[in-house]
């Protein structure tokens, strides 16, 4: 019987495969980048302050990043706005850290706990912030999430101290 956290993968695997069947598969690392026609463009959804008002004030946000051979992984996590950009909040040395540093290019859509999609993925850039910029993420989590957002923030940093998160801003 699997453990929850091979159930946890299966289900990434899952919404993965969904955006991979709807938005192609991702182009591998280093492969030229396709000239996309005006078809293309028209396919995709299009962002404007109202979604991106959507995504910044929804719970959570499933963002999609790229392993090396191109395989998309879906990981729910939570979200704040950050002027004209998404910031979210995460483990230094997780998985989607080293995904978005080799790669940046994300999607992003609403999602809910279980990161179930509750809405369409949009295409992003995503960036490791430096510390200043992390902090003031976990003040604009802390605020938003309230007594959860707090606890959760303040296990993190007795557990891995401040340098053990880094936040990761969202460009659409």
């Amino acid at each position: 019987m699997p453990s929850i956290g091979c159930g946890a993968v299966v289900a990434g695997r899952a919404h993965a495969a969904a955006a991979a069947r709807r938005y192609g598969p991702a182009p591998l690392q280093g492969a030229a980048e396709p000239q996309r026609t005006s078809p293309d463009l028209l396919r995709l959804p299009r962002m404007d302050d109202t979604s991106r008002d959507r995504l910044g004030t929804g719970k959570y946000l499933l963002v999609t990043s790229y392993r090396k051979n191109g395989t998309p992984v879906a990981t729910p996590v939570w979200v704040v706005r950050d002027g004209d950009a998404l910031g979210v909040w995460t483990v230094a040395d997780s998985w989607k850290v080293k995904r978005i540093r080799a790669r940046g290019d994300v999607l992003v859509g609403p999602c809910d706990v279980r990161g179930n999609p509750t809405g369409d993925q949009v295409p992003a850039t995503a960036e490791i912030c430096d510390p200043a910029t992390t902090a003031r993420y976990r003040k604009l989590l802390a605020r938003k999430y309230g007594l959860v957002g707090r606890l959760t923030l303040l296990g993190s940093r007795l557990r891995r101290g401040t340098d053990g998160t880094v936040g990761i801003r969202i460009t659409l």
